[in-house]
């Protein structure tokens, strides 16, 4: 009985962790083997949410961005929504 249990809860955690992201973010995992590119990619993907509403960027995030290679999905802002952090 216990084997039964142990192969029934990692069927239902498989199917859970799979269905929590969608095909273009499984290649994002496949393609690199961190969950983000450095600990400053980190706190800004922490700092924006996730559909990119309300976006929070700086000139120093993009040349990060930029230098550090980040991946994920993009934030787009216009350029008087980069704000200057003080």
């Amino acid at each position: 009985m216990d084997s039964r249990l142990t192969v029934v809860l990692r069927i239902g955690l498989l199917v859970a962790t799979t269905g929590c992201a969608t095909s273009t973010e499984w290649q994002d995992w496949r393609e690199h083997t961190t969950h983000f590119a450095s600990g400053d990619h980190g706190v800004f993907s922490l700092r924006n949410n996730r559909d990119g509403s309300n976006p929070r960027v700086s000139r120093v995030d993009i040349a990060t961005a930029q230098a550090e290679s980040w991946w994920g999905k993009a934030i787009t802002v216009s350029p008087e929504q980069i704000f200057e952090p003080r």
